[in-house]
């Protein structure tokens, strides 16, 4: 298929609906209000519905009602509507029910900026919501990644029952790149999904339930099934890119819009005789644990974590897997303030001439 030219917004919000999405409930919010926009002009086009909740509290719980019926939905915002969100994504959890949750990240704390950051790491990986479930996070570092991973969300999605969220800082969703948009799905059948409450007048079957409530045996058994449902994900869900790791004294760790920059500094490096790598994690969660273990500690002298936050939030995670075998040096701009080549480059070098 032929490329087009699109917004980070806009490329999203087409890749869900060849995949199948065919309800979207949302609220304004920069950076990501572009995705509703492209959506409510999308998806009735397809036959789809279209909603701007009252609040991102309407608006998840519209999409729990949405997925109760089988139908592929999916919601948009940034952090502090995400923070809305957390109870509605809490119950599609423990209720088993597939959706696409997407995070067009902005500054913080709090209400913050609404310039582009990756300040959503530890609210997407670690902090969701009550309960203690946890959810695939998909975190893309170009438009034609985060397309692909739209569109393999829902899938994953109805594979586990259970959300899926992408997270993607606003310089993705705001610079336009050549993608290659995939074919377009015809939704599925509803009245065939397991979960589904939708039933035909003909259909003789018993009738279903859907509850985020439970008997505490039967909670107990729920906790320990997602429980093996997670530690599969380790075992066959990872996504990761290894950058020139193999021979590596430096090795750079970043995710999204913060790679693209740090990978042009690595290869420069590269050129100018440094043996430096990069790891780039592309599921925040489940987290690329083996790529960290397998590194060479009898070479590598330190890990560089660069992210567009302040302070990092990714370092206690690559920290549990480096397990003290080499020192973590960090980098990042906040506030609004974006990567650049000379300043990452520089970072670098200040770790290499430290380190020696």
């Amino acid at each position: 298929m032929a490329k087009v030219l699109m917004k980070g917004c806009e490329a999203v919000a087409e890749a869900a609906v060849r995949a199948g999405c065919r309800f979207f409930a949302g609220y304004p919010i920069t950076p990501q209000n572009e995705i509703p926009e492209y959506l409510s002009r999308r998806l009735p086009e397809v036959g789809g519905v279209f909603i701007q909740g009252e609040s991102e509290v309407a608006s998840v719980n519209m999409v729990y009602g949405a997925a109760t019926m089988g139908v592929r939905a999916m919601t948009s915002s940034s952090g502090p509507g995400i923070s809305l969100k957390a109870e509605g994504i809490s119950y599609l959890a423990s209720c088993k029910l597939p959706a696409l949750i997407v995070n067009v990240s902005r500054g913080g704390p709090g209400l913050g900026s609404i310039q582009p950051a990756q300040s959503d790491y530890l609210q997407a990986t670690k902090a969701l919501g009550h309960g203690g479930f946890r959810v695939m996070v998909f975190a893309p570092y170009t438009l034609q990644e985060a397309v692909d991973l739209t569109y393999q969300a829902f899938d994953y999605a109805e594979r586990d029952r259970n959300p899926v969220f992408l997270l993607m800082d606003g310089c993705l969703g705001a610079i336009m790149e050549l993608v290659e948009l995939p074919e377009m799905k015809e939704p599925s059948d509803e009245n065939t999904k397991k979960w589904s409450l939708r039933k035909r007048p003909d259909e003789k079957r018993p009738a279903r339930a859907l509850t985020p409530i439970y008997p505490e045996i039967i909670l107990e058994m729920e906790n320990k099934t997602r429980g093996e449902l997670y530690k599969k994900w380790e075992r066959e869900d990872v996504k990761v890119e290894e950058f020139m790791i193999d021979d590596a004294e430096y090795v750079v760790v970043a995710y999204g819009i913060a790679a693209r920059v740090a990978k042009e500094a690595v290869i420069t490096l590269r050129e100018q005789g440094y043996k430096i790598g990069m790891i780039r994690p592309i599921t925040l969660y489940p987290f690329p644990k083996q790529s960290f273990h397998k590194l060479n500690y009898d070479k590598v002298k330190a890990i560089i974590d660069i992210e567009l936050t302040i302070p990092a939030q990714m370092r206690d995670d690559i920290a549990l897997e480096v397990m003290g075998r080499a020192p973590i040096f960090e980098y990042g701009r906040s506030g609004g303030n974006l990567l650049d080549d000379d300043g990452t480059y520089d970072a670098i070098m200040k770790v290499i001439k430290e380190v020696g």
